[in-house]
Parts: structure tokens; sequence; C-alpha cells
């Protein structure tokens, strides 16, 4: 993978409090905030944009209430000043956000897309940010989802959603990576674990 670019903006989407809720049930990927984290820490050591997306319920059953700690963004990804937050109530960061003009605005074509979850706001944004015409790469080992019933009826195992998801992503709408490919190609450095 070639180096980024300066402008290439961290993506970070819906990484909040409200995933911790025990009624999602069993998760992949335990590590993805730890892999998000490196990322941002690289991304604000080198200067690069990053951008949040937190969504907000609007049911008051929801999980990410305004006003509630689900809403909250998890430690690991928590904002700074001067890290803009755009605020989604579907799927995609694109919709009913200023995202796509921000990112217009300053002059940023490429994306690095983490969070969760990886088959629903992960990868709708992405698609979306493939048609718009941004280079877009969604980190592998930095985005997680949860147990799913498919329409049969059928378990699927967040395991197989997740790498589905990727799957569908990947050379179409966005190229997936893991984490110590994007580090190396933001820092020039490989990470040790």
């Amino acid at each position: 993978m070639d180096q980024l670019s300066p402008n290439a903006a961290l993506l970070i989407i819906d990484v909040q409090q409200g995933f911790s809720a025990p009624s999602w049930g069993p998760r992949n990927n335990p590590e993805a905030e730890n892999n998000i984290a490196l990322l941002l820490a690289a991304w604000r050591e080198t200067g690069r944009p990053v951008i949040h997306v937190h969504h907000d319920s609007s049911m008051p059953s929801g999980t990410f209430v305004p006003g509630t700690p689900g809403n909250l963004p998890k430690p690991e990804a928590a904002p700074i000043e001067g890290e803009s937050v755009h605020h989604k109530m579907v799927n995609s960061g694109f919709i009913g956000t200023r995202l796509e003009q921000d990112l217009r605005t300053a002059s940023v074509d490429t994306l690095a897309v983490v969070g969760l979850t990886t088959q629903h706001c992960v990868s709708t944004t992405a698609r979306m940010a493939g048609n718009l015409g941004f280079r877009a790469y969604v980190v592998a080992d930095a985005t997680a989802t949860f147990d799913q019933t498919g329409f049969d009826g059928s378990k699927r195992n967040a395991s197989d959603v997740h790498w589905n998801a990727l799957s569908d992503l990947h050379g179409e709408f966005a190229t997936v990576v893991d984490t110590q490919t994007l580090l190396s190609s933001v820092t020039g450095l490989r990470t040790k674990r």
C-alpha cells in the first residue's frame, strides 16, 4: 500500500457506548477499539484529519438516544477539540449530515473507515463514499459486528457476518486493509504489539 496523503481522513463510525449493551449479543473482533485507538493516535500525530460520525436514535427505546450514556463515544474514540462530529439518524454518515460537503471543502479524497457495525453503518458509509468518488479503505480489524439472525431465521455468527460484509465491499466500493498495513502507510513504521 502506498503512503497515504496528508489529507487522508480517518472516519470513525458509531464507536459509542450503546454498543456495549449486552442486548446486542455476541460480537467478533474484541480488539477493534484498541486498533481504532492506534489509528487515531497515528492520525493525530501526523496531523491528518479525523472525523467522527455518531448515531442518534430517533426512538426513545433506542440504544443511542441523545443525552443518554449510550450516545456517548467509547473512550478509545472520544473526539478532541478541532475534530468534527457528524450526527446521523440512518445507516450512512453521508445522509442528513454535512459530511460530504466538509470533506470536499477540506479537499479530502481518501477515507480510512473504522467503527461499528461492519455490515450496517460502516458498509453503508463506505459504499456511499465509493459511489461519491472518494477512495475508501475499510480497516478489517478496526471494525466489528454482532451475531445476526438471517431472513430465513438461521443464526449467523458475528465473524461470518463481518467477513461477508468486508468481502462484498473489497474491490468494488473500497479496499479492505488491516491496522498494521494502514499504520505503516501513515507513519512509515510497523508498530509492535
